[in-house]
């Protein structure tokens, strides 16, 4: 299995993993399946932000994408630039066997030779396997918002975490 930087050609495969979430669970806020186009418009300015973001894509043995991780602007005004907002997605069907914990060690990886300093996740609440691996990966429980979503007729919380770039 190959972790790798993403390109144009996993736009589709990306999209089709995410949009599990959307619609299947409150993992995500979004309401509404992404499409192709906005997409690649994120994918884009990820990818022309002078290194300071990332996507990877992690393959199985036949070369097909099983999940994928990114770091993103953690706050849209420039001087939390320095800050990013980190995010891992592996395909609904392969949880709980390692996957998560290396596409989050190669991101944190190419993080750590980038400008940003500091790493946010934002975690939709119950999630224990989400907190448990970035506990793992040394962030710390700095935020919590109570009931700031809603989704499927619920009213959700979230926890945010946070670690130095820096200790990666």
């Amino acid at each position: 299995m190959t972790i790798r930087t993403a390109t144009v050609d996993d736009i589709e495969a990306i999209n089709d993993i995410y949009n599990h979430y959307v619609v299947n669970t409150a993992i995500t806020f979004d309401y509404e399946p992404w499409s192709i186009e906005r997409r690649k418009t994120w994918f884009e300015k990820l990818t022309n932000s002078d290194d300071y973001y990332h996507v990877l894509v992690k393959e199985d043995e036949a070369g097909d994408v099983i999940g994928f991780a990114y770091n993103s602007e953690f706050r849209e005004k420039l001087a939390y630039r320095i800050s990013s907002e980190i995010t891992i997605y592996l395909r609904h069907d392969l949880k709980a066997k390692g996957l998560g914990s290396m596409l989050m060690q190669a991101l944190l990886k190419q993080m750590a030779n980038s400008p940003v300093k500091r790493a946010y996740s934002v975690i939709t609440l119950p999630n224990d396997a989400s907190l448990g691996l970035h506990r793992k990966f040394g962030f710390e429980q700095v935020g919590y918002l109570t009931d700031v979503g809603f989704k499927f007729d619920q009213y959700y919380s979230v926890a945010i975490l946070e670690a130095a770039v820096s200790d990666f």
